[in-house]
């Protein structure tokens, strides 16, 4: 028997963690399925549409995020290399572009293997660093789809920091 056929029996269900936890923040949200829910934030630069799904056979809590700029295909290349030089700075998670749809997903997963059960707290903070990233980072993609800029110049103007006081 191979270590991925052993079924592990868990107290309660990771989404219903999520539920919870969705519940005590007053977060819109809305339960699409046993494996999945759906949460609405509003950020500073946009709303960010949030789905967590667990994936039973990786014992892994996905979320997925996304938010409202659509990708015409003539933008494809340049948001690519800038999701290309994002990605090479990220510690967790990843930026995605579905061409199909023309959008951009931030991606991160937590995984509970062995029976583990998800705590508020790593629900919170899984929400939270993705949501930091997306923040993060979305002038850089309105930079290269609106503005027309290079993705090096997006992602430079976008971590742009200025020191001092007045």
């Amino acid at each position: 028997m191979s270590l991925a056929e052993i079924s592990i029996a868990r107290d309660s269900h990771p989404v219903d963690t999520i539920e919870r936890v969705a519940n005590a923040n007053d977060w819109a949200f809305e339960r699409t399925g046993d494996d999945e829910i759906a949460i609405s934030v509003a950020g500073h630069w946009t709303d960010y549409h949030v789905s967590f799904s667990w994936m039973e056979d990786f014992e892994a809590l996905h979320l997925a995020c996304a938010f409202d700029l659509q990708v015409p295909e003539a933008r494809a290349f340049d948001v690519m290399r800038l999701l290309s030089l994002i990605n090479e700075q990220m510690l967790f998670g990843h930026f995605d572009l579905w061409e199909q749809e023309g959008a951009i997903m931030f991606r991160q997963a937590l995984l509970l293997a062995g029976g583990v059960e998800p705590t508020a707290q790593q629900v919170e903070v899984l929400l939270a660093s993705s949501l930091e990233a997306c923040e993060t980072y979305f002038q850089a993609f309105a930079f290269v789809l609106q503005e027309g800029v290079t993705a090096r110049q997006a992602l430079d103007s976008a971590l742009f920091e200025t020191h001092g006081s007045c």
